[in-house]
């Protein structure tokens, strides 16, 4: 790793500060670089609130000040150039007077996409783009798909028997995963936007969708109940969430609880998806059942799969889990007795 990509390295690192707390925006991290010396760090930490590059210039102490002029900018994606929440970053930059900025990637973001770095090389500004690119882009994946695809970032997830089952024949509840899986669980819905789950689920399990086993926010959750079967005592109703219910017959708003309508006779995915977008959310976590989960296979509207699988547990006759075309295995790890296996859409990737 050459010195360039060591602070853009750096950039990506801080940037993750920011995970769960500044969606719809990207998160980005920045590093201000004196003759071989960070004399500056910074990260977008919440969404409307400062950008990463601000921060990073803020972060300056007053006896390095006078550097700033002479010093060079890393930042993992390119600076804004629109008035939004806050002022361009690409206009404070300017004023700064700052030479030379390295970027990661440019910002899909129609706004953005290539005015960021246009108004730094009109000022005068050297520009090196394209430093740790691939890395760059996957630390905004959600953000990626989102600007470009114009739906929300979709993770399925699932866990599985040694046998490759997801439920007993029964009504009672079959505990697959372990606690340490549980309790990670709990911190990929901290690291979304929404969590969605179908009817089935929501009768049968009464889950809750938060994250309550880790810290941060609950995501906002989502349900498909085309006829309100699921009880107002449920779990999914109280007052720790917002839950949006997509249905056949209302639209309504009640303080945290939203219903939708929409057309279950066409396309019922993208009016989910449509509405997610504009809401807006930016990923969405869809957690079961099976019969959700295929649908959304079978569509081919997924971007990453994390199925977790209890090594030791066999069922023999049950629900089998969901069956994944087009993946492309990504890793997989253990956890206890379980293994985690992550895998990628192999047909949306770069597309």
């Amino acid at each position: 790793m050459n010195i360039q990509e060591t602070y853009m390295q750096r950039c990506i690192d801080l940037s993750l500060a920011g995970s769960g707390s500044v969606a719809p925006n990207p998160m980005v991290g920045a590093v201000l670089v004196c003759q071989n010396r960070i004399i500056g760090e910074g990260y977008h930490e919440k969404y409307g609130a400062a950008h990463a590059e601000v921060n990073c210039l803020k972060s300056v102490c007053l006896a390095d000040r006078d550097l700033i002029s002479s010093s060079t900018l890393y930042v993992s994606l390119e600076p804004c150039a629109h008035y939004g929440k806050t002022p361009p970053c690409s206009q404070l930059i300017i004023d700064h007077k700052i030479p030379t900025v390295v970027i990661g990637c440019s910002d899909p973001f129609v706004k953005v996409n290539g005015k960021g770095i246009a108004n730094l090389r009109e000022a005068g500004i050297e520009v090196i783009a394209g430093i740790l690119e691939e890395k760059a882009k996957a630390l905004n994946k959600r953000f990626f798909v989102y600007q470009q695809k114009k739906r929300p970032f979709i993770i399925l997830k699932w866990a599985q028997t040694a046998d490759q089952m997801i439920a007993a024949t029964g009504n009672e509840r079959l505990l697959i995963s372990n606690e340490f899986s549980n309790r990670l669980v709990h911190r990929w819905r901290g690291e979304e936007d929404g969590i969605l789950v179908g009817t089935n689920t929501a009768l049968k399990d009464n889950p809750s969708l938060t994250n309550r086993l880790w810290k941060g926010k609950n995501p906002t959750r989502l349900v498909i109940d085309q006829h309100l079967k699921i009880p107002a005592n449920s779990h999914l109703f109280n007052a720790e969430a917002t839950t949006i219910v997509f249905n056949a017959s209302t639209d309504s708003v009640n303080d945290h609880l939203i219903y939708v309508k929409i057309d279950f006779t066409n396309r019922v995915l993208e009016q989910v998806l449509d509405f997610c977008y504009a809401y807006p959310l930016q990923s969405i976590l869809v957690e079961g059942g099976a019969m959700l989960l295929q649908s959304f296979i079978d569509a081919g509207i997924w971007d990453e799969a994390r199925i977790i699988q209890n090594n030791t547990l066999k069922i023999a006759a049950g629900l089998a889990a969901p069956i994944l075309k087009n993946k492309e295995w990504v890793e997989s790890f253990p956890s206890a007795n379980d293994t985690i296996f992550i895998y990628r859409n192999s047909t949306t990737i770069n597309k």
